[in-house]
């Protein structure tokens, strides 16, 4: 049994729980929700690296930076005062 071919599936589940937190009015939950996609893009370039499926690889590239993008301005929403944050 090749194991990385199940990778795919806690890939998956980890996106989607990516997906709810990144959705959630917390900041920490959002926070943790952007860490769990950077995982989730990890878990998919590997299985990608393995099943030769070039496209997803790139995919998962762009979308890790966006995840990046995301925890910079979610930490940086965190540090601005409460009342610059609802402008």
């Amino acid at each position: 049994m090749d194991y990385i071919d199940l990778l795919q599936w806690p890939a998956m589940v980890v996106t989607l729980v990516a997906a709810w937190l990144v959705a959630s009015q917390r900041e920490n939950r959002r926070n943790l929700g952007f860490w769990c996609f950077l995982a989730s893009n990890a878990l998919w370039i590997t299985w990608g690296l393995h099943t030769q499926a070039y496209a997803l690889i790139v995919l998962q590239i762009g979308l890790a930076f966006m995840n990046i993008r995301g925890v910079r301005r979610n930490q940086l929403s965190a540090s601005k005062p409460m009342s610059e944050t609802h402008i």
